[in-house]
């Protein structure tokens, strides 16, 4: 059990400290008689695994902004700072993408889309953008393998193209 747990560490640290919470309560359950506050200790390692998710979350929101700029702006200016944070993105999150962080985003995805769809579109209004904001699609245009590619960036509905 050590051995799994410790290799789920290094492969899995979502999992792991999931595990790792729940463990500690079936020990609370358990009437476990020792030093440890395990109640606390389990809500103290579940908030490392939410901490885990919300950075995840929060890479993906960005990452799904700046693909919906790059697709839909009617202003080329900004087009190379956002390709360039658009891989920022992409590298955080594929660092930080455990097999178990990619399951829950796989199924997250589509309301992390609307949220940031409805943030987006907000952004691209007050900047003047309102054609490029009516314009974002209601459902995710995007397949998480998609978002992943670091060799793709949607075309841009105004025809600009970057030399990368």
């Amino acid at each position: 059990m050590a051995t799994r747990a410790a290799a789920l560490y290094d492969e899995d640290y979502y999992a792991w400290a999931k595990g790792q919470a729940e463990a500690l309560r079936d020990l609370a359950r358990s009437r476990w008689n020792g030093p440890l506050d395990l109640e606390n200790l389990a809500a103290e390692v579940d908030d490392l695994a939410r901490s885990e998710w919300r950075a995840v979350r929060s890479q993906a929101c960005r990452l799904i902004e700046h693909l919906l700029k790059l697709e839909y702006a009617g202003d080329r200016h900004p087009r190379r700072r956002w390709i360039i944070l658009t891989d920022d993105a992409r590298r955080e999150l594929q660092e930080r993408l455990t097999p178990t962080l990619r399951g829950e985003l796989e199924l997250a995805l589509a309301d992390i889309y609307r949220g940031e769809r409805k943030r987006t579109a907000r952004k691209l209004a007050l900047s003047g953008d309102r054609a490029a904001a009516a314009a974002l699609p209601a459902e995710c245009p995007y397949s998480l393998d998609r978002l992943l590619d670091d060799d793709w960036f949607p075309a841009s509905r105004h025809g600009y193209v970057e030399e990368m």
